[in-house]
């Protein structure tokens, strides 16, 4: 994870004289035996990584914490409240604008995170500033390059392209037992009612045995190209 925020001083930021910011937001949550609680902060901070360096953004720290309530059950999780995360983003992105940087690009790593959307709807009613990255569709697209063997819906968490973004990224982190943590349950209506509890025992769904080194490397290189649609809507507010 250092190597994954910003070593950038004030000196660097003013020679830099970006007008957007890049926000990882991931989660301290189970991610079963084999992944670490990090894995979407993980997933987050590799994206905007990738993207403040190749569109020289200020790259920000990441939020590590964030709403993981479906994952309560199993050990190693925790979450603070939509509200609280509403609050740090907003104040972030208020702090940011008062330091003339304008844009900001949240770069999401947790699906739980949906009070996201609300912070970015509203920041916009007076023009465009905020985005939030990476969009279905950027996602769609990533999967398409990649390569990837699962589709989103069988791919939910800790499956093959988790995998696949860390073991081209952070390997290390990887504990062994991966390739036999597979579960399939595609279909799940009551989520938000059961919580993971409902549909695995694991904590996993997906097929983590499909990542791979060369197709998180292959969505990285993706995400990049599609994040270009996004800052170009927020580098002129």
């Amino acid at each position: 994870m250092d190597a994954l925020i910003t070593a950038a001083t004030s000196a660097d930021e003013r020679r830099r004289g970006a007008k957007v910011a890049v926000l990882p937001v991931g989660s301290f949550e189970q991610h079963g035996d084999h992944l670490p609680l990090t894995t979407d902060t993980v997933v987050a901070s590799l994206i905007a990584q990738r993207i403040a360096a190749d569109y020289n953004l200020f790259l920000l720290p990441p939020i590590t914490v964030s709403c993981s309530h479906e994952h309560a059950h199993m050990p190693g999780t925790v979450s603070i409240s939509a509200a609280t995360l509403y609050a740090v983003v907003n104040d972030i992105r208020k702090s940011l604008q008062a330091s003339g940087v304008p844009g900001l690009l949240i770069v999401n790593g947790h699906g739980g995170n949906y009070v996201l959307s609300n912070v970015v709807q509203e920041a916009n009613t007076s023009g465009p500033r905020v985005a939030l990255f990476p969009a279905r569709e950027d996602w769609h697209q990533a999967r398409e390059a990649a390569g990837l063997d699962s589709s989103s819906a069988e791919d939910m968490h800790g499956g093959e392209l988790e995998v696949s973004l860390l073991l081209h990224g952070t390997p290390e982190l990887i504990r062994e037992g991966i390739a036999q943590a597979d579960h399939s349950a595609p279909e799940r209506p009551h989520l938000l009612t059961l919580g993971m509890a409902g549909y695995t025992t694991n904590g996993i769904i997906g097929q983590p045995s499909l990542g791979t080194a060369a197709k998180g490397k292959a969505l990285l290189d993706s995400l990049s190209r599609s994040a270009a649609a996004h800052l170009s809507l927020i580098a002129g507010s």
